[in-house]
């Protein structure tokens, strides 16, 4: 089958488009015929040699994707080969088809495309999971999250407003603090305002998503509320900082890191259902939509990477097959 293959680790020079093995559904797995997958930081990391995929998933980039239905594995019920489903994936979505666990395909949202469904998998599992989840973020409460306009950050926003909390947010570019006010948030300039001093008028953030590490430590811990919880999610801004402890104990406050590619299969499971019960109704009734910057031929993955790694692009980038 086609799909994504590299020649080492590097710059996205070293991808190209490939011929390799077709996959096989193991018992509890299906196979997907693959229509659009989706590019994520994490696929960067992981071809620079940075983000090895976990135990036993595919060599092949790519977390999540959407498609059709091919074949069920050994004991899998209530799907039918031809069902249009997109999928969490522990990697194998630059491919023309994936085996994926049962309980990490989802069906495609109403009023949603299936090229389109392609951006929502991985965004709608890291929000609900690490801000509803994790962080319980309730109608009332004051929500930040870092880099607004990204893919996580648009979902992010979108969830938080639809769910009755008070979303602020911080991006760079007037076109990208422009997109976040149009979805409902407070948008934060970080090169010329402090986020510190915007959350501190407003009484804190109950709830921040951060995906800078090291660099913003600090400073998210001084923009929490009493009682509030930072929840990390990536280190694009280095992974070792100092927490001043008085701090977080004087707001009695917590911090916590997580990751969701290599969670056990009955995580992923039960975060994949509480997306399909608390998101895809937000969805379908036109209150969350997937932000997609451009779609491209999965012949040019490299230029997607590059897009990716320049940070000038709002929402997702789409690889179609």
């Amino acid at each position: 089958m086609r799909a994504v293959v590299t020649t080492g680790t590097g710059g996205p020079e070293v991808l190209s488009v490939g011929e390799v093995a077709d996959p096989r559904p193991a018992a509890g797995e299906v196979l997907i015929d693959v229509v659009a997958t989706a590019v994520n930081r994490a696929d960067t990391l992981q071809r620079q040699g940075f983000y090895p995929p976990p135990p036993g998933a595919s060599e092949v980039i790519g977390l999540e994707c959407s498609g059709r239905i091919a074949e069920l594995g050994e004991g899998v019920e209530g799907w039918s080969v031809g069902d249009e489903v997109c999928a969490l994936l522990a990697g194998g979505g630059y491919a023309a088809r994936v085996a994926v666990p049962v309980g990490q395909v989802m069906p495609v949202p109403s009023g949603v495309s299936l090229v389109e469904a392609a951006a929502l998998p991985e965004v709608a599992a890291t929000v609900w999971s690490n801000v509803f989840m994790t962080a319980h973020l309730a109608k009332g409460e004051r929500f930040l999250v870092h880099g607004g306009a990204g893919g996580i950050g648009t979902m992010a926003i979108q969830l938080a407003v639809a769910r009755g909390a008070e979303v602020f947010t911080t991006a760079g570019s007037p076109e990208k603090l422009e997109l976040c006010r149009s979805l409902g948030a407070t948008a934060i300039s970080y090169r010329d305002e402090d986020f510190v001093d915007v959350l501190s008028e407003a009484c804190g953030a109950d709830v921040v998503l951060d995906n800078m590490g090291a660099k913003y430590l600090g400073r998210n811990v001084a923009a929490l509320a009493t009682g509030g919880r930072l929840v990390i999610i990536g280190f694009q801004g280095g992974t070792k900082g100092e927490l001043d402890i008085q701090a977080l104990l004087r707001k009695r406050a917590s911090v916590t890191a997580t990751s969701l590619r290599a969670r056990p299969l009955e995580e992923k499971a039960a975060i994949c259902c509480g997306v399909v019960e608390n998101v895809w109704p937000h969805v379908a009734a036109g209150r969350i939509r997937p932000i997609v910057e451009t779609t491209m031929p999965l012949e040019d993955v490299a230029r997607a990477h590059r897009l990716m790694e320049d940070g000038a692009h709002s929402g997702k980038i789409l690889l179609t097959l």
